[in-house]
């Protein structure tokens, strides 16, 4: 695992820094993605500069060491993935006649784009991979993005440059930056707590999304270019939308037993590649369906025991450690857990800020990073079950808002709406009757918080249509764009119904959605982010692409019954463990954000919301926020949700001037002149 970076600059003449100053501090704010190695390549004439960071995982030895040019030298790239089948790409390469120096899958990466093309080599890639082809011939750069967004790329101008790189860190290191804050994207983190690919949290920057490639030519690098130019010209080489559908149409007819068989099978060989590795590698275990599975079918196929790792917390509510102790103990792993106290876990939340580089409010991004740091401690590269919600159906809100469309879609759309007003005004009404039902719902309708939920459930049940109702599920400011000062809602894949894929059942639609924004956006952000800030790599055998492309073509029935999601893991789970050490109802992996506000987080949360400086900063409405952040304190709702998201970007904020002031003293340090050649 890598970082890596880089800048097109067609400017002749003017003074500004050099090329090989600019892409050195670009891979050094990289550090922590590859502490191991650093390289860079500089094409004088061609105003071309690249540099990587290396993380040592597959052949550690110098030949590994990038940027790295092909057999034929017409290509070089700067890479930061895995191609987990390289070495039966290898054979069949060395048939052709290629020759390898060493055992690195950069190699053949190179070997593979020089003997199939790109587009024919990616299509035989399995793996994770973001990676920048620079051909010397044709004078043409390639950005590229593995399938499922697994690993992230972000492009886009500063000044008169090109750029790219694996954070916003390293783009922000370009001399000229002074790219502005993007409003439209701060309405967009509100409302889902990420920001949604391609657009990031600067004007004209961009995130490559998945399963795409761009290129670029020199006439296309004189003038920036709108991001609908760009996107017009980018090529979707792997289409998720295209997947589901085609799945839909030809459902496989194979019973349960025959459709286990398949994806152990599958599973097997998918996690079997994905414990390749010239380091010492683990696994993360929450004790919950997916992470079980994934160090399970590690273990069948270890000789030793596999080491696995586990983040406890004394609120009993948030702690899975105890469930994770079992599981370990039964496969025989090697397992280490680490109980964190809210001291422990909020010393965290100053450094979250320059660990995503742009605002990012999924709280579990605290738990992320501590079981990160915990399994650095002993490995280099960690397994995670990443990914079995969105392809098996394993998310409560399946269920819930199939249950709400199905009930309230049938009532005439004046009584619906009427009904929706009045929930929305009295919430607290609703809550109760909801809290006192409780007991007489099944579990997937039960709730936490109801009276919270019943303002949003007025919203839910006006909704239009399936995909209406979704998008307002998981949206946490329904409003956002009111909240942001002069800002307008930006489509997305979750908002643009028109770019839904066209599924008959509600609940694959809902995943749908899921695999294409929250799965890549906000998930394996999280997981990319926290891992590799302590350098370390984390491997997610569900994304398997043809693991995604099995689970698109399996029936509902074999995905959930009886209320109940995953049904086909739990089916092949059972294999490997009793069904009572891991039936249990999900719990998610969270911290008690909305208690730690009313209390040790109370004075740090109150200097961010003061409204003098909502005022003077002029992103936010600050009556609503002050208003939501009283009612918060004085327990009459639950907004960690919505206030976590204006924190994240309220402490992100307070790191840019800081930032600026440091960029700009570390090049006067160097004393280099201030020009591009």
């Amino acid at each position: 695992m890598c970082g890596i970076a880089g800048l097109w600059h067609r400017g002749r003449g003017a003074s500004g820094w050099t090329l090989p100053a600019a892409v050195r501090r670009m891979t050094r704010a990289l550090a922590s993605r590859g502490p191991d190695d650093e390289g860079y390549f500089e094409e004088v004439t061609s105003g071309i500069a690249l540099g990587h960071r290396r993380l040592s995982i597959v052949d550690l030895s110098p030949l590994g060491h990038q940027p790295m040019f092909s057999p034929s030298g017409r290509y070089v790239t700067v890479y930061n993935g895995e191609i987990y089948n390289h070495n039966d790409m290898r054979k069949m390469l060395l048939k052709s006649g290629f020759q390898f120096r060493g055992r690195s899958d950069t190699e053949v990466l190179l070997a593979a784009v020089e003997h199939w093309g790109i587009q024919g080599a990616i299509a035989r890639f399995i793996g994770m991979f973001a990676f920048a082809l620079w051909d010397r011939q044709e004078q043409r750069l390639v950005l590229v993005r593995d399938r499922l967004g697994i690993k992230p790329l972000y492009y886009g101008w500063v000044g008169q440059s090109f750029v790219f790189g694996s954070e916003l860190n390293a783009l922000r290191r370009v001399p000229q930056f002074d790219n502005q804050i993007n409003r439209d994207a701060v309405a967009l983190l509100l409302r889902h707590s990420y920001i949604p690919a391609p657009f990031s949290i600067y004007q004209n920057i961009y995130k490559l999304r998945p399963g795409t490639t761009l290129s670029l030519d020199a006439a296309m690098v004189e003038e920036p270019l709108p991001i609908d130019v760009l996107t017009a010209r980018s090529n979707v080489y792997w289409s998720a939308r295209e997947i589901a559908e085609r799945g839909a149409e030809s459902r496989s007819h194979a019973s349960p037993d025959e459709a286990a068989d398949s994806l152990d099978s599958l599973l097997r060989d998918s996690i079997a590649l994905r414990m390749e590795a010239d380091v010492p590698l683990g696994a993360f275990l929450s004790g919950g369906v997916d992470s079980s599975l994934i160090v399970a079918l590690m273990q069948a196929q270890s000789f030793r025991p596999i080491k696995t790792f586990t983040i406890g917390f004394h609120e009993s509510d948030f702690d899975e450690a105890p469930h994770a102790r079992t599981i370990a103990r039964q496969l025989g792993t090697e397992h280490s857990e680490l109980y964190v106290t809210p001291h422990e876990a909020m010393e965290i939340i100053p450094r979250l800020p320059t660990l995503f580089s742009e605002p990012f409010s999924d709280s579990s991004q605290i738990p992320t990073f501590l079981v990160s740091e915990l399994a650095r401690r002993h490995v280099t590269v960690s397994l995670s079950g990443d990914g079995g919600d969105e392809l098996f159906c394993g998310y409560d809100r399946y269920f819930w808002a199939q249950w709400l469309w199905e009930r309230f879609r049938l009532l005439p759309w004046i009584l619906r709406s009427s009904l929706g007003r009045g929930m929305a005004r009295t919430p607290g009404v609703w809550g109760a009757v909801l809290e006192r039902a409780k007991p007489l719902l099944p579990h997937k309708l039960r709730v936490k918080n109801p009276t919270d939920k019943m303002a949003r459930l007025g919203a839910l049940i006006r909704s239009e249509s399936s995909g209406g109702l979704y998008t307002q599920l998981i949206s946490h400011w329904l409003d956002a764009t009111s909240m942001v000062l002069g800002s307008r809602e930006l489509p997305t894949l979750v908002t643009d119904l028109r770019s839904h894929a066209d599924l008959s059942h509600f609940m694959e639609r809902m995943m749908y959605i899921d695999l294409v924004s929250y799965l890549p956006d906000d998930i394996l952000t999280k997981v990319d982010r926290a891992s590799m800030a302590v350098s370390l790599e984390a491997r997610v055998p569900l994304l398997d692409h043809r693991v995604v492309e099995f689970s698109w073509q399996l029936p509902m029935d074999l995905k959930t019954r009886d209320g109940q999601g995953k049904w086909l893991l739990r089916k092949v789970l059972s294999r490997y463990l009793p069904q009572s050490l891991f039936e249990r109802r999900k719990q998610g992996f969270g911290v008690p954000i909305g208690s730690w506000l009313r209390g040790p987080l109370r004075d740090w949360a109150e200097a961010l919301l003061d409204e003098r400086r909502l005022r003077r900063e002029g992103f936010f409405e600050p009556n609503v926020i002050r208003s939501k952040w009283m009612a918060h304190l004085r327990g009459q709702v639950d907004e960690q949700y919505r206030l976590w998201d204006v924190l994240m970007f309220q402490a992100w904020l307070e790191t840019q001037d800081d930032s600026a002031d440091s960029v700009r003293e570390m090049y006067q340090a160097d004393r280099v002149d201030i020009g591009f050649k």
